[in-house]
């Protein structure tokens, strides 16, 4: 849906790309928005930077003005995903030549009033009509954060807060027979649970240990149990059921524990194996974590499972420990899925997974228009992922919202939760 850009086109090949900027619209200072303010955001995630979005825009070569309101981009190759690409929820548009992003100025239907970083965000509706109609109808909005699932829940009960997301799992079924609260889920579109590895470590460089845990968990037991039938079986790897170009001939691996004893004797391990999870992950992460144990000691292997705090997890555990929990949440594209955590050199690739095979794939399969070719690369790219990386993918979660049954706008959206992170800019009261 055309958005900041009201329309684009690209030229034979989809490497040269023009974007028209919508007129119009003003940042919360006031400022109107133009090609300058595009091309300064889009940069900040190129160079020099530790941007996690810099992956995604490394095959951009040049960008440039045409006008105050057009704007050029050249990629080294084609891949006609751009627009796709340029929805990443990292790149958000500011005026040109803000560096004070202690007091964020956009151009979405609120300006900012407070900010306090973990705590919460306070907006104010900006005077006069916002551009999209029928959105923004709030006099104030506040977001906070609560990271414990139980005080969400809590929170939304007592009347706290309107609306919160990440239910947990085990709480929905009685939450869904309250009349005064309305439970808003998603099938097969959340989160993909699971646990991750890295394969430049021992022992996990053994392609047979990989296999044995994958072989290892009863990934309906865990969906059963922690997630109480809300979510999908995961095939270990992280492109959704959801995806057009989804794989749905790649049958997760069921439960053997003969076949994961198998494996692991072949790479000469007998334990234990350490794993660091934690519910600030995800919640159910710890429960997940417990239930891979004791699936796998059917295995004749052990499991450690490390509780460590949710506090820091993504900066101090994720990416750094050798087996943890993870999640991955939806992206808009089976590309933009693999782009951002297999490809080699990828700056969230948080299995260190290099496949030369995979790479070339992923290329290949952006400037391929025919659905029923490009369809048939990403099926390979997923088969490989999931035999070959270090990813234990057990689900995909639902996604789970709860809101004030007087809360409109709180429906379910493929991409998401709480509406595509935009219940403020489409909710109401009535």
């Amino acid at each position: 849906m055309p958005e900041l850009a009201e329309s684009w086109e690209s030229k034979p090949g989809a490497a040269e790309w023009i974007f028209n900027i919508r007129k119009g619209i003003t940042f919360g200072s006031g400022k109107t928005l133009d090609a300058d303010d595009v091309i300064y955001s889009i940069n900040l995630h190129r160079g020099e930077t530790k941007s996690p979005a810099k992956g995604i825009l490394e095959p951009i070569t040049d960008i440039k003005k045409l006008s105050a309101n057009q704007v050029q981009i050249t990629m080294k190759s084609g891949n006609a995903d751009l627009p796709f690409v340029l929805s990443d929820y990292h790149l958000v548009i500011v005026p040109a030549g803000t560096t004070d992003f202690s007091k964020p100025d956009g151009t979405g239907a609120y300006a900012l009033v407070d900010w306090q970083p973990g705590v919460r965000v306070t907006a104010k509706r900006k005077p006069g009509n916002y551009w999209k109609a029928n959105r923004g109808n709030f006099d104030a909005v506040e977001i906070r954060y609560i990271g414990d699932s139980s005080a969400r829940t809590q929170a939304l009960l007592t009347g706290q807060v309107d609306a919160v997301n990440r239910l947990n799992p085990k709480t929905v079924g009685l939450l869904s027979k309250n009349k005064s609260i309305n439970i808003s889920r998603t099938k097969g579109t959340g989160n993909r649970y699971g646990f991750v590895a890295l394969l430049d470590t021992d022992p996990f460089k053994n392609r047979d240990v990989m296999l044995g845990l994958k072989y290892g968990i009863d990934r309906q037991k865990v969906i059963d149990n922690v997630f109480s039938g809300y979510a999908s079986l995961g095939n270990d790897q992280t492109v959704g059921p959801a995806d057009q170009f989804y794989n749905a001939n790649l049958k997760p691996k069921a439960f053997d524990p003969d076949k994961s004893k198998f494996h692991f004797k072949k790479a000469g391990l007998s334990g234990p194996i350490e794993v660091q999870v934690s519910d600030g992950c995800y919640t159910g992460a710890i429960d997940s974590g417990v239930m891979f144990q004791e699936t796998l000691a059917k295995a004749g292997m052990t499991l450690d499972v490390k509780r460590v705090s949710g506090d820091g997890y993504w900066d101090n555990v994720w990416m750094k420990a050798p087996f943890c929990s993870v999640f991955w949440g939806n992206r808009p594209t089976a590309d933009l899925q693999v782009f951002t955590q297999f490809l080699g050199g990828g700056a969230w690739n948080d299995t260190h997974f290099k496949s030369a095979a995979v790479d070339k794939l992923v290329v290949d399969a952006r400037v391929e228009l025919n659905i029923a070719k490009r369809k048939e690369m990403y099926a390979e790219v997923q088969r490989l992922i999931s035999e070959e990386a270090g990813m234990v993918c057990f689900g995909v979660g639902d996604q789970m919202d709860g809101g004030s049954v007087k809360l409109k706008g709180l429906e379910p959206h493929a991409r998401y939760d709480m509406n595509d992170n935009r219940l403020a800019e489409k909710g109401w009261f009535a």
